[in-house]
């Protein structure tokens, strides 16, 4: 299987921690977020991975080399200027065409069985699947309200106070078949949360999977600086290590 992990975002928010590395690239007890991805990724049965970069590029690229080190075949995508969450698979049409694929934020962490993940998603049939984790304050989230089955019935990126009552957020780790990228502008660049999603709404044909693991962002300076002292994700990363 494959996939293709974003890690192309400036990270201006994360200043100065974002000065001379990329955001997937800053550490989280121990080793890069991105390293956690990549091996949740193994861990699940995929074998060839596309990174994405664009901001300090040669960071990524010294780190992760090859992708041997996590049993992956990994390339990379440079974009000279960002094209977005969605644009982002264009230039890799060729890779994710060939089946089943997961989009990957390597800007975050989480606690999430993927292998389940892909099997939830084949058995429904569906387009897409979108992790989701409950979040108390979603309205700097991209936020799924859900039917009786998890149909996602309408998806709203950064909601008001009050739009949704729905706490169920994107997680950042989304699995689909080769007809979602028939959704994505070839013009210009484009965004997951605030394009390709809704439309996939609209056609019935984007499902959650609520996570009960853990879910951990880093948009922030704050964000970074408080999971330093998280217990639970000391926990999860020390799992992850082995």
């Amino acid at each position: 299987m494959r996939a293709i992990v974003l890690a192309a975002g400036v990270g201006s928010r994360l200043r100065p921690y974002t000065d001379d590395r990329p955001k997937p690239m800053l550490e989280v007890y121990g080793q890069p977020i991105i390293a956690y991805n990549l091996a949740m990724l193994a861990a699940a049965g995929f074998n060839e991975v596309v990174v994405n970069v664009h901001h300090l590029p040669a960071v990524v690229r010294d780190y992760v080399g090859d992708g041997s080190d996590w049993g992956l075949r990994v390339r990379y995508s440079e974009e000279r200027e960002l094209l977005g969450t969605a644009g982002a698979l264009i230039p890799v049409l060729d890779l994710l065409r060939a089946g089943t694929f997961a989009i990957v934020f390597g800007d975050n962490l989480n606690e999430l069985d993927l292998a389940d993940l892909v099997r939830v998603h084949r058995s429904r049939g569906s387009l897409a699947t979108v992790a989701l984790w409950e979040r108390t304050d979603v309205t700097q989230s991209g936020v799924a309200e859900l039917d009786g089955d998890d149909r996602v019935t309408r998806f709203i990126e950064k909601p008001r106070p009050g739009e949704t009552s729905s706490h169920w957020i994107n997680a950042g780790v989304i699995v689909a078949e080769p007809a979602l990228l028939d959704f994505v502008p070839r013009d210009r660049p484009s965004d997951l949360g605030r394009e390709i999603l809704p439309a996939l709404v609209d056609r019935g044909d984007l499902f959650g999977f609520r996570m009960k693991g853990g879910h951990w962002w880093f948009d922030r300076a704050e964000d970074y600086e408080l999971a330093q002292s998280d217990a639970r994700l000391a926990s999860f990363a020390g799992r992850a290590r082995g």
